[in-house]
């Protein structure tokens, strides 16, 4: 695309995100969960809604979808009823799904998210409503048959709704990475996009800039990555810009996108789609949230994101950068706000944080969860570098790794055992710079003539004899002292 003709255009963004919650059962009966179990084993009468079977409200859905709200910032609906979206698939095994219309529980909020310039921009939060997933059809290679799993059915959603207020590919990407975030810090959903736990659609249109009425909207599905969901925006802007370019109209439809190519393909008319008769839910009565249940929510909600982040750029001194690593992940933080509890040094902790305790965890693709080392034993490690008791390299090549075989001991132990203790007492230090100096007389002599480089050499002399105990800062200090005479 021609960039000079794609920047007369402005693109409309919405996004519709379901997020799959954690709960141990589903959204309307008692049946599990639980992930990865044979096929059609997760099912009961209710689920399949059969004649004579009623459902019921599973209080663990309303008070995860209040804390939602609660993170956007949204307005919580207090009467809550529910609705019955009629259309028939053959993974939706009751011919409808219950979900909410009229009275969704949250709305009217918002999130704050960075744009690739740096600034801040506030994205509209329509609405958050609760409802149930469809079962899985799965399309085996070289059958003509269609499987059903319907062990997914029943299993509870919420359903985040944005303003059109996205305007590109990165500012969708930040907003998206912003709610998962936020899945994760509440513990409502795991946020995995390539396992389906969280899904999302786009709705797109463009418009030439300055004009006063929008494009035709588009729908966009089966993006089950943050970075196909870049791509499906990229490619749908511009398909629609050449379009218009063209002389041709945009169609109102929903459209596939395929993963392999980058590009969409049309599944749908808009104008012929179904009507889902939309009609009150009759076998499930109101959700009436009182004020006491919705102080007993805000006072479960753990510190979110923005709070840490906050709190680790103000109070802690850490950049945008340092702050904006330790907050991606959540226990990550949590463990680095615990660690900050032990030790002042807080850049220091930062960087022990995102550099070894990270790599740690990454080389063996472990969670936060699974590091065996206690906040206390890192902030061990940081004083001995402080205190100039060892230097930064043997605390993190060496004692480091062998606490993490022995996450028993203290850093203290580990270097008092394993004599890693530097050498900073002048008088002891300088007794053995005088004997690197007095079997060095022709290089001494060198260096007084002008040959500064050779202080690296009476270093690395130095350092041998002490087995790299030496204090640095002390040495050179000394042994410069000592060639000046």
């Amino acid at each position: 695309m021609n960039e000079e003709i794609r920047s007369q255009y402005q693109a409309i963004i919405g996004l519709e995100v379901h997020a799959q919650l954690l709960t141990e059962s589903k959204a309307y009966s008692s049946d599990s969960t639980e992930y990865g179990m044979l096929p059609n084993t997760n099912l009961s009468v209710i689920t399949l809604g059969h004649p004579g079977t009623l459902p019921r409200v599973n209080k663990k859905v309303v008070e995860m979808a209040m804390k939602m709200g609660l993170a956007t910032n949204c307005e919580i609906t207090r009467n809550n009823y529910y609705a019955r979206k009629n259309y028939f698939y053959p993974d939706l095994p009751k011919g409808y799904q219950i979900t909410q219309d009229k009275t969704p529980i949250c709305t009217k909020g918002h999130l704050d998210v960075k744009t690739k310039d740096g600034q801040e921009k506030r994205i509209g939060i329509t609405r958050i409503h609760m409802e149930e997933d469809a079962g899985k059809s799965m399309h085996l290679a070289g059958e003509t048959e269609t499987l059903v799993d319907l062990n997914r059915a029943g299993t509870p959603l919420i359903e985040i709704v944005s303003e059109p207020d996205i305007r590109d590919s990165e500012e969708a990407y930040a907003y998206l990475t912003h709610i998962k975030k936020l899945v994760q810090y509440l513990e409502i959903c795991d946020g995995n996009m390539e396992e389906g736990s969280l899904r999302c659609d786009a709705n797109i249109s463009v418009m030439k800039k300055g004009a006063s009425k929008w494009g035709t909207k588009v729908e966009v599905k089966n993006m089950n990555s943050f970075r196909n969901v870049q791509r499906a925006i990229e490619h749908e802007i511009d398909r629609q810009i050449e379009i218009l370019e063209n002389g041709g109209t945009i169609d109102s439809e929903t459209r596939n996108f395929d993963a392999n190519t980058g590009t969409t393909t049309g599944m749908r008319s808009k104008e012929t789609m179904n009507d889902y008769r939309y009609f009150p839910e009759p076998d499930l009565p109101p959700v009436i949230i009182s004020e006491e249940w919705l102080h007993t929510v805000k006072e479960s909600m753990p510190a979110l994101p923005q709070e840490l982040y906050n709190r680790f750029t103000q109070e802690y001194g850490l950049s945008d950068y340092d702050a904006g690593v330790l907050t991606d992940d959540k226990e990550v933080a949590l463990f680095y706000h615990a660690l900050c509890q032990h030790t002042k040094n807080y850049k220091g902790a930062a960087n022990w944080v995102s550099g070894p305790v990270k790599s740690y965890l990454n080389e063996l693709a472990l969670d936060m969860s699974a590091f065996p080392l206690k906040p206390e034993q890192i902030a061990g490690l940081i004083e001995l570098v402080d205190s100039n008791k060892v230097s930064h390299s043997v605390a993190a090549k060496q004692i480091f790794p062998y606490l993490l075989e022995n996450p028993g001991k203290t850093a203290q132990q580990v270097a008092t055992e394993q004599n890693l203790v530097q050498e900073s007492d002048e008088g002891a230090l300088q007794g053995i710079i005088d004997q690197v100096l007095a079997a060095n007389p022709q290089k001494v002599a060198e260096y007084k003539a002008g040959k500064a480089s050779l202080l690296g050499m009476f270093m690395g002399d130095l350092m041998k004899q002490t087995k790299g105990k030496a204090d640095p800062k002390v040495a050179n200090k000394l042994l410069k002292e000592s060639l000046d005479r």
